[in-house]
């Protein structure tokens, strides 16, 4: 149905007719929005044999109408390979309708594993009404303002304004449920002032908070260590009071069971490396990582992968090498994407390893998310 034509007030009626909420405050372009995904009510659907001669009978497919379903609606912001997007499409009960990046090599690796396409655009840059209406808004935003790698500028760093393009978008569209990633460090960051700074916003807006760290090493029973935080923020106090972050510790897998058996000899240190001695001293056991440190090498005890970073391909420190039959080599791509929990399905676009390895890094860990997903989305569609 064509309402464009109709005044604000008359809009406004059929939201109330319809039980549509989020049209208070709203222009009238902006209420149309909330409009065309909802058929109206009362509306007979005629059998051929009751329809008026000339009328046509259409389906789904034809009227682009959505049929009727309890999936929920989602966003991925900051979407890279598409871990939060691999993760609530896993639960069949969640369709993604929108993932932005501002990176070329994320939107191959996206596209080459969704039936949707990446939107690659800052996002300072993607309007509001841009955006589909949606019940769920997820964003592994970037961390490196409150890293400590970094240089921990926080709101001072233009990367970290983001976040109040998020809380423009929540504004606009209103949605159940906010689920932000981040560095562990965001909690502590300017003595705590950033982390209240993000939870007064999100509670001013009606959500209710529930944040913690989590290590995947932990709780995913893959071996890498990685602390991140994770904010999730709903509207509902009935879901909110059902839902927590606390996941249980399980026991972790080998290093081995997430390694390739074969691996090119690109990978591998030779005396002819110029770093050869320093690494051949260092890497003596095997089912074991290494870190190379620029200026040496460290084991690590715990039987797990150090964080994976953004600059593992780039010869900076924090290059994951292991010792197997063959030699001392680094992990591959894949290995790294495995160990970020990936299926073996997911596709590898044809990129340079180092935009792999930038990828892999800075992906979010996709079990971590499953865990929350699959904890939550049963918890949404009670509601929906």
């Amino acid at each position: 149905m064509d309402y464009s034509k109709k005044s604000k007030e008359e809009l406004i009626a059929l939201c109330k007719e319809q039980g549509i909420k989020g049209y208070s405050g709203k222009k009238k372009e902006d209420i149309l929005l909330l409009l065309p995904s909802i058929a109206p009510q009362n509306t007979l659907t005629l059998s051929p044999d009751t329809a008026p001669q000339n009328t046509l009978t259409l389906s789904p497919a034809t009227t682009g109408q959505e049929p009727a379903s309890n999936r929920l609606s989602m966003i991925d912001l900051f979407a890279g390979t598409g871990a939060f997007s691999l993760a609530f499409e896993g639960t069949n009960n969640v369709n993604v309708v929108f993932g932005n990046d501002m990176v070329e090599p994320s939107k191959k690796a996206y596209d080459e594993n969704f039936g949707h396409k990446l939107t690659l655009k800052n996002l300072h840059e993607v309007t509001n009404e841009e955006i589909p209406r949606h019940d769920i808004l997820t964003g592994g935003f970037p961390c490196q303002p409150f890293s400590i790698a970094g240089y921990q500028e926080g709101f001072k760093d233009e990367r970290s304004n983001v976040f109040w393009k998020i809380l423009s978008i929540i504004d606009h569209h209103q949605p159940k449920c906010v689920i932000l990633e981040n560095v562990k460090n965001l909690v502590s960051h300017d003595d705590n002032k950033t982390f209240a700074t993000i939870k007064q916003n999100l509670e001013a807006r009606g959500y209710h908070i529930c944040h913690k760290v989590l290590n995947t090493a932990e709780i995913t029973g893959i071996p890498q260590h990685r602390e991140r935080i994770y904010i999730v923020c709903i509207k509902s106090k009935a879901v909110f009071d059902k839902f927590s972050l606390d996941f249980p510790r399980i026991e972790k897998k080998s290093v081995a069971e997430f390694l390739e058996p074969s691996v090119p000899a690109k990978y591998y240190y030779t005396a002819a490396s110029s770093t050869w001695g320093l690494v051949s001293a260092g890497v003596t056991k095997k089912n074991t990582i290494y870190q190379y440190r620029r200026v040496y090498v460290r084991e690590n005890k715990s039987n797990e992968c150090p964080t994976l970073t953004a600059n593992m391909g780039g010869g900076g420190h924090n290059v994951p090498l292991i010792l197997d039959d063959k030699g001392i080599r680094k992990l591959t791509p894949r290995e790294c994407f495995n160990l970020q929990g990936f299926p073996t399905s997911y596709k590898l676009p044809p990129l340079s390893d180092s935009s792999l390895y930038k990828l892999a890094g800075n992906a979010v860990s996709v079990p971590v998310v499953k865990l929350i997903a699959n904890r939550l989305i049963p918890l949404l569609q009670e509601e929906h």
